[in-house]
């Protein structure tokens, strides 16, 4: 698997609203951003996500303050090399609608080529418009042939 490689620094403005992406590679910056998590950071977790190979979140910082994040994972097969799954992105409300998600996917899509990955990709609830027009401004393609089977296991917190 390619050596862990430092995210583009991208600087705004994303339309009127400053920002700076920066890769994560502590757990006091993953825990600072978790008011854009879908629940609390526990800081266990952050560590164990920065020590595993292929997985990384860019953040967007808006004077110092997370304002966005997205989060990739490589996933590497013998047949097929490695692709970039966008496993998460999220905007803060008052940050939306500012080009900050569309920058954070591009800048994803940025490690993803640097790190050789044949291709990229996301999957989107079907009702969610705002996601799928983020990833469509971003360059993304339907290629209309995904669908997604869960398996949910009970497990001890």
């Amino acid at each position: 698997m390619p050596t862990a490689q430092p995210a583009p620094t991208i600087e705004g403005p994303f339309m009127d609203n400053p920002a700076e992406i920066r890769r994560a590679t502590t757990v006091a910056e993953l825990v600072a951003a978790q008011h854009l998590y879908d629940g609390p950071a526990r800081a266990e977790w952050a560590a164990r996500f920065l020590a595993a190979d292929g997985h990384l979140m860019l953040i967007a910082y808006v004077a110092g303050v997370p304002a966005g994040f997205v989060s990739g994972i490589e996933m590497l097969h013998p047949d097929k090399g490695t692709e970039m799954c966008l496993y998460e992105l999220a905007v803060d409300d008052p940050h939306r609608r500012r080009g900050i998600g569309r920058a954070l996917t591009q800048a994803l899509v940025a490690v993803a080529r640097e790190r050789g990955c044949y291709d990229m990709w996301v999957g989107v609830d079907l009702d969610n418009d705002a996601a799928q027009a983020t990833y469509r401004s971003a360059g993304a393609v339907d290629d209309e042939r995904f669908a997604t089977l869960t398996w949910t296991f009970d497990t001890a917190e």
